[in-house]
């Protein structure tokens, strides 16, 4: 259902997909970007859909409760559970996200390393960290807005130079233009 409600998403707004999601490929961090805009969730939604990636973003696992708990796990929304851990202290959304892949034969977490919708000359590294920890590739997603186009970027294997393979992924991304330009990679 989802699928053909995707289709028809594109379909009246003109979108396509540039489907180069790497083959077998079953665990990854996503990174969506640019994200400048809260329209950027139905088109990246409709994508991961059309393309068949089970993408999946985390949340707190206090929201996840009652029909907003439903609707966000429909859309694709999983609890991290950030539980004490040896030592007395809570893990952080890093570590959570790492066992999360590690324990899992499959899945597929995005996120958005601006972690804002307002314009940052230099993102987050938490995504790096996840992947680089769970030894799976950050695989770059973004939405262009002027080409209407949704599509898989590069898949950058975490090697340690952070700073070096972050910049790689920045200028990809500067070459994608957001909803709100002004808003994106600086």
């Amino acid at each position: 259902m989802m699928k053909f409600l995707s289709r028809i998403v594109f379909w009246i707004t003109g979108w396509s997909l540039n489907d180069n999601w790497p083959k077998g490929l079953k665990k990854a961090v996503m990174i969506a970007i640019p994200h400048t805009s809260n329209w950027d969730l139905l088109y990246a939604r409709a994508a991961f859909y059309l393309m068949d990636i089970p993408v999946k973003f985390t949340i707190k696992k206090e929201v996840m409760v009652g029909p907003l708990g439903w609707l966000i796990k429909g859309l694709g929304g999983i609890a991290i559970d950030r539980k004490r851990i040896p030592g007395g202290r809570k893990q952080t959304y890093t570590e959570a996200m790492v066992n999360m892949l590690k324990e899992s034969d499959e899945l597929v977490i995005m996120v958005t390393p601006e972690g804002t919708r307002s314009a940052v000359k230099k993102w987050k590294s938490g995504f790096y960290h996840i992947a680089l920890g769970a030894d799976v590739p950050v695989v770059v997603g973004y939405l262009d807005y002027k080409k209407k186009e949704a599509g898989i970027g590069p898949a950058i294997y975490p090697n340690g130079d952070m700073e070096g393979q972050i910049e790689e992924m920045m200028a990809f991304g500067r070459n994608v233009t957001g909803k709100y330009p002004e808003k994106g990679i600086q």
